[in-house]
Formats: structure tokens, C-alpha cells, sequence
């Protein structure tokens, strides 16, 4: 996936500003994951499908 299209992607799916997105994208890039919200599954699943249909790779960590 492109830079523009992960940012997008974060913009339309997670209300997230351009900025924060492409801060997102980068740490992404370089660490090759990143917390993009935290909040209960039942709120993180529908986000996870909409990413994932986008065709990012997206999993729900349980929190420990």
C-alpha cells in the first residue's frame, strides 16, 4: 500500500487528521506496527473490518 492511501485510509475509517495519519503511516513503516486506538473490542472490531477491506493488514491486540 501507498503512503497516501494508508493516510486515507486512517482519514475516512478513524476520523484522524492528515497529520496524525501520516504520523501513524510512518511509525508503521519503520516499526512495522503501531497502536492506531485503543478502545473496547465491540468499538475496534468494525474498524479493524473496514481497515482490513481497505487492504491493511489490522488485528485487535487484548490489552494486558
Amino acid at each position: 500500500n501507498t503512503f497516501d492511501w494508508v493516510i486515507q485510509c486512517f482519514v475516512d475509517v478513524l476520523d484522524y487528521s492528515s497529520e496524525h495519519s501520516e504520523q501513524l503511516a510512518l511509525i508503521i513503516h519503520f516499526t512495522g506496527k503501531a497502536t492506531v486506538k485503543t478502545a473496547p473490542k465491540d468499538v475496534l472490531k468494525p474498524i479493524k473490518d473496514a481497515l482490513v477491506e481497505r487492504g491493511l493488514s489490522a488485528v485487535i491486540e487484548e490489552g494486558g
